[in-house]
């Protein structure tokens, strides 16, 4: 199983993978995302998104300033205001 992820910032695409899971820093709370998430968008807060290759891995940490995360049927999205 893997989640498709992409992190978007209004100058270029930061990153486009599979993934196992990744963690965002909601405005009301860090949410997990794994593949098969029901549909979901949230305010994103600064923070760090954590993303893990797969189930076992340690999460690599990116950091991210505002923006908003979407979950369809086609995976997670997140629109950063910036990242990295």
């Amino acid at each position: 199983m893997a989640l498709h992820f992409e992190l978007v910032t209004p100058e270029k695409l930061v990153r486009s993978e599979s993934v196992y899971m990744v963690v965002v820093p909601g405005s009301e709370g860090d949410f997990g995302v794994l593949e098969g998430h029901a549909p979901f968008m949230s305010t994103v807060r600064d923070g760090e998104i954590q993303v893990f290759a797969t189930a076992n891995a340690a999460p690599e940490s990116i950091p991210v300033v505002g923006g908003f995360a979407e979950v369809n049927e086609s995976g997670l999205t997140v629109l950063a205001e910036k990242a990295g």
